[in-house]
C-alpha cells in the first residue's frame, strides 16, 4: 500500500523539546511547512471545526493528495484552521482518547502525531500508522488503548457511520 504525504503547517507556538510533528519532520515521516499557500490543494485538513467526520469514503483523495495537519496553539487555533478550510476539504477525527505525557486520558487532545496515526488507521493505511507510532515509547499505546473505536471507524464507510460509531464509545 502506498504511503500517504503527511503535511504539517506548523506555527512554531508550542516547546520544542515536546513537538511531535518536529520529530515526525526529524525522522522524514512527515513535512513541515510555515506557509499555509504550501498546502497540497486538495489534501485532507484534519479539523476540529469540520461538520463532517474523516471515514474510508475519504481514502482516495488521502491517498492521492495526502493528510494536513495544523500545529498552532489553540489560542489561534480557529483562524489559522479557517484559512486552510477555505482551500482544502476538512474532516475531524472520531472520539479517540490521548496516551500523550502531556494529555494522557483526555479525549480528543490528541498529539499531530497522535491524530495522523488514527487519520492513517481509519482510512486504512495501518501499518504505516504502526511505523509512526513507532517515533516515541509512549505513542504505540495509543493504538491498543484506541483499538476498538479505531476498528470500528475503520470498518465505517462513511462519516454517518463513523458518528454512529462514535456515540458507542462516547463515555
Amino acid at each position: 500500500m502506498a504511503r500517504v504525504r503527511l503535511v504539517v503547517v506548523h506555527y512554531s507556538e508550542d516547546d520544542p523539546k515536546k513537538c511531535t510533528a518536529r520529530k515526525m519532520h526529524r525522522f522524514e515521516q512527515a513535512e513541515l511547512m510555515t506557509n499555509f499557500h504550501q498546502v497540497p490543494r486538495n489534501a485532507i485538513l484534519l479539523s476540529p471545526f469540520s461538520k463532517k467526520s474523516l471515514s474510508a469514503e475519504d481514502t482516495i483523495a488521502v491517498r492521492r493528495y495526502g493528510l494536513v495537519a495544523v500545529d498552532c496553539s489553540w489560542k489561534t487555533a480557529e483562524s489559522a484552521f479557517g484559512v486552510l478550510e477555505a482551500k482544502n476539504p476538512s474532516r475531524a477525527l472520531p472520539f479517540l482518547v490521548a496516551v500523550n505525557p502531556v494529555n494522557y486520558g483526555k479525549p480528543f487532545q490528541l498529539t499531530t502525531l497522535e491524530a495522523f496515526a488514527a487519520a492513517l488507521y481509519i482510512i486504512g493505511n495501518v501499518e504505516q500508522a504502526i511505523e509512526l507510532v513507532q517515533l516515541y515509547k509512549w505513542a504505540p499505546h495509543f493504538l491498543v488503548l484506541n483499538r476498538e473505536p479505531l476498528e470500528a471507524y475503520r470498518q465505517a464507510e462513511t462519516s454517518a457511520e463513523v458518528v454512529a460509531a462514535m456515540r458507542e464509545f462516547l463515555p
